[in-house]
């Protein structure tokens, strides 16, 4: 008959896996016993509409709000149509003479306005009122029968 291969080693290292083993799963056990967010609407946060976060959903019906379609914009808002031959008056903010062109800032607006020597009725320097229309341009609109005030 033979005799057992298991050694007195064998068998100690066996009992200090199954030990562990059982330490191991007794720890976690432990653990799933002691955790509180265990279900999914535990660890669910909502955010109000203020931007607080709550544990309560919100209430859909409530806050509903009915917005009327048609007085959304999408895109660029169209630009009021301006009186291009109404006489606006201003300041000659930058002239140069020897290029012939200059720059107006009208009084109301505080708005820029290109002015080529072509647009002038007379003889204009830099900080001298005047008062001028506005012609679309190229680039832009151009200030065109400037009269010194």
């Amino acid at each position: 008959m033979a005799r057992s291969q298991e050694t007195f080693s064998k068998k100690e290292n066996e009992k200090k896996r199954l030990k562990k083993r059982q330490e191991k799963q007794q720890k976690k056990e432990e653990r799933k016993e002691s955790s509180t967010g265990g279900e999914l609407e535990n660890m669910m946060a909502y955010v109000d509409e203020y931007g607080n976060i709550t544990d309560t959903p919100p209430d859909p019906i409530r806050k509903k709000k009915e917005i009327d379609a048609s007085t959304i914009e999408i895109g660029i808002p169209k630009q009021e149509a301006e009186d291009l031959t109404a006489t606006k008056k201003g300041k000659i903010e930058f002239f140069n003479d020897a290029k012939g062109f200059g720059f107006i800032k009208e009084d109301s607006t505080q708005e820029k306005f290109f002015v080529h020597v072509n647009g002038l009725t007379e003889e204009v320097r830099e900080g001298d009122k005047v008062s001028f229309e506005l012609e679309k341009g190229m680039k832009g609109m151009n200030a065109v029968n400037v009269k010194r005030i």
